[in-house]
């Protein structure tokens, strides 16, 4: 008997079973898309005025540098908070607390005194508080963040660097103006109201002097100097905030935590906070030239024997970055928990800031170019395979008349060169 011959069969009772299967999938899909299309809308709910759009910044991986070192190099972009840096965390937290504790009357006066980033903060917050803003500035800080604070609103004052213990170190200056506007309110309350003597003195109609005592005139509802070095509100602003969420954007898989310290409240409240939740997380300093921290970090010391002898200069921050580097231990930087730390130079901030502008589209700063050098010693120390978290503070825009300006940093011997990471022994 001849074979009986099946294949059509069993091919025709494939295709009619894969279209069977393919009907049902169709269908299948088809149900889920509509169930998908009733789902809620999971559109983010739209923040509450300028205060509640600071924080919350986005923990972004710098790609290039990621694959040059083999580690996983995380940055805080800082830079798109509504004040353009980071202190605008620490500007919110004085407002919040001095005016909470009763130390700051709505309608009075926060004073500080700013290389820049703190005060222009402290503007861009004062009128959501319904308050006003008095910044003293030394007069070689960038021109551009003196020309953005008085768009802003801020009284600004500048004042020649001098040493911190100079009664006219800026700093102190910003104190005493606190002072000033205290003395001026408690002057005013004790005026008889029906004499109308103090509605001249509000509107300044028979006060005589300068400009400096006519501007106190209408801080007539006291004043509160921020103190951004001391006030550890600076450092809860980052325990509570900044360090919290590097954290949970991380999903707590870092290995270290690198940055420059001003004030320290960053390196501080990042450091503890992520100490607290991980002691195996390794936190470490970057200094930029003229700074003591290096050495207090990593010799227990502020100064060198040449130093400690005398030699320092009067002016000793040697070093064109700005709102980094220091020369004494502050409070907040005292709260700080670091494995170690190592030193930056100008040139490889200009270097760094030059090759994450082409190769990855950041236009940082010079204390966030910094950070990222720090990130790359970091990860060469560590070795290849480990994620390391570092803060983009501001962007490039506070920076163009020095840091960004050819001819500056010509005059400086600090011409950017690189053609990659060869300035940080990298191929």
């Amino acid at each position: 008997m001849a074979p009986v011959r099946t294949t059509g069969a069993i091919v025709a009772a494939i295709s009619v079973s894969i279209g069977v299967l393919c009907f049902f999938l169709r269908n299948k899909c088809k149900s889920q898309r509509k169930n998908l299309s009733v789902l809620p809308n999971k559109k983010k709910q739209p923040r509450y005025g300028l205060l509640d759009a600071i924080g919350n910044t986005p923990l972004i991986r710098i790609n290039s540098l990621s694959e040059a070192t083999g580690c996983e190099i995380l940055a805080k972009c800082e830079f798109l908070n509504p004040g353009g840096s980071v202190k605008d965390r620490v500007a919110a937290k004085i407002f919040e607390e001095a005016l909470k504790s009763g130390q700051l009357a709505y309608g009075g006066v926060v004073t500080e005194g700013s290389a820049g980033s703190t005060a222009i903060s402290l503007a861009t917050v004062a009128p959501a508080y319904g308050c006003k803003c008095h910044v003293v500035i030394p007069d070689d800080a960038a021109v551009e963040k003196s020309q953005i604070l008085e768009v802003l609103g801020a009284t600004v004052e500048r004042v020649r660097p001098v040493s911190i213990t100079h009664r006219d170190h800026y700093v102190n200056i910003a104190r005493r103006r606190a002072m000033e506007a205290n003395e001026l309110a408690s002057k005013l309350n004790k005026i008889d109201q029906t004499e109308g003597k103090d509605q001249e003195l509000r509107n300044g109609d028979k006060h005589d002097g300068d400009r400096h005592d006519s501007v106190l005139t209408s801080y007539s509802s006291g004043g509160y100097f921020a103190d951004q070095f001391e006030n550890l509100a600076n450092f809860r602003s980052h325990y509570e905030g900044t360090g919290p969420e590097i954290w949970e954007q991380s999903g707590g898989s870092l290995d270290a935590f690198v940055a420059a310290a001003g004030t320290g409240g960053t390196v501080a409240g990042v450091s503890k906070f992520l100490k607290d939740k991980n002691p195996n997380v390794k936190c470490f300093l970057i200094d930029p030239p003229g700074s003591g921290l290096f050495n207090k970090v990593t010799r227990g010391v502020m100064y060198t024997k040449e130093e400690a002898e005398g030699k320092r200069l009067k002016n000793p921050f040697d070093t064109i970055t700005e709102g980094i580097g220091i020369n004494r231990l502050t409070k907040n930087f005292g709260m700080a928990e670091l494995d170690g730390a190592f030193r930056g130079t100008d040139k490889e901030a200009v270097e760094m800031s030059r090759y994450l502008l082409k190769n990855d589209g950041l236009f940082l700063g010079s204390s966030s170019a910094m950070n990222c050098v720090g990130a790359v010693r970091v990860a060469q120390s560590l070795g290849r395979g480990h994620t390391i978290v570092t803060i983009l503070c501001d962007s490039g825009l506070r920076h163009l008349s020095k840091f960004y300006d050819a001819h500056f940093l010509s005059q400086h011997g600090l011409t950017p060169t690189a053609t990659g990471l060869e300035f940080l022994d990298l191929k």
